[in-house]
């Protein structure tokens, strides 16, 4: 067994993700369309995948009119028939297979436990976990053929941690946390690392739904304040990248310390 180490490359190079291709599953507003412009301005041909065809839309001319190539498919988490689909289509449009996963599809919903209806749980549910595992799996088995890939789940703190009136939400999370895990333990010896991302609370059109309690989390927030979209920048480059390549079953928070005050 050789263990001459893997060539060094020049920083930018490491953090670089040109002639790389990326889906980014629930890109049509917030975290999932900030990094798609992040994973563009570092090289990489974006291809946004959502349910809203009309920002989606927006959001690939912007990228565009910057230079970046840029392209927009059909994709509905919930739908399991959508995503074969949205693959194949994104492989067309790009003239690429797809490299990079950022599996970033979610929603919330902000009620007590016990007021919870069946409806919100199985949505919260279809989407944040099964909708995931669904997505990673299409990316997943066309990886394997190619044995290289990487998959980010994003997850959160909530995830690692509970919070109150958050029920379906942070199990959800919590259980893609550790399907994260399984998924790096059988994907590693097939060239595929798979990493999540914990987000705390990120200020996007998601965060609303925590607005009443915004005053709240910010006081148990060690750094005493909520995050900005480009505080995901860096480890989202990190797991993409060559910088990450020895990276796999990770479950980073970026939460500004809040999870630390639960523990």
């Amino acid at each position: 067994m050789s263990h001459d180490p893997a060539p060094r490359l020049p920083w930018a190079a490491l953090f670089g993700l040109q002639g790389r291709t990326a889906l980014i599953a629930g890109a049509s507003s917030g975290i999932g369309r900030h990094i798609a412009g992040v994973y563009a301005a570092a090289g990489a041909q974006v291809v946004l995948a959502a349910r809203r065809m009309d920002r989606l839309a927006e959001a690939v001319a912007q990228l565009r009119g910057q230079g970046h190539a840029a392209h927009g498919v059909a994709l509905d988490v919930t739908r399991g028939e959508t995503i074969a689909a949205a693959f194949d289509a994104a492989e067309q449009v790009a003239g690429a297979p797809v490299d990079i996963l950022y599996n970033n599809a979610g929603i919330i919903y902000s009620k007590p436990f016990i007021e919870q209806d069946e409806a919100e749980i199985a949505r919260v549910f279809d989407t944040n976990l099964k909708g995931a595992m669904l997505v990673a799996q299409e990316a997943a088995r066309r990886m394997v053929r190619r044995r290289s890939g990487v998959i980010i789940n994003i997850a959160s703190s909530a995830g690692l941690r509970a919070g109150g009136t958050l029920s379906s939400y942070c199990a959800s999370k919590a259980a893609l946390v550790h399907l994260t895990h399984v998924m790096a333990l059988e994907l590693a010896s097939k060239g595929i690392r798979v990493n999540a991302i914990c987000p705390g609370n990120i200020a996007t059109d998601m965060q609303e739904a925590l607005k009443p309690f915004e005053e709240t989390l910010v006081k148990r927030t060690p750094m005493r304040r909520f995050g900005q979209p480009d505080d995901l920048d860096g480890v989202s480059l990190l797991l993409a990248a060559d910088a990450g390549r020895y990276i796999t079953g990770a479950a980073i928070p970026v939460d500004g310390g809040q999870v630390l005050t639960w523990m």
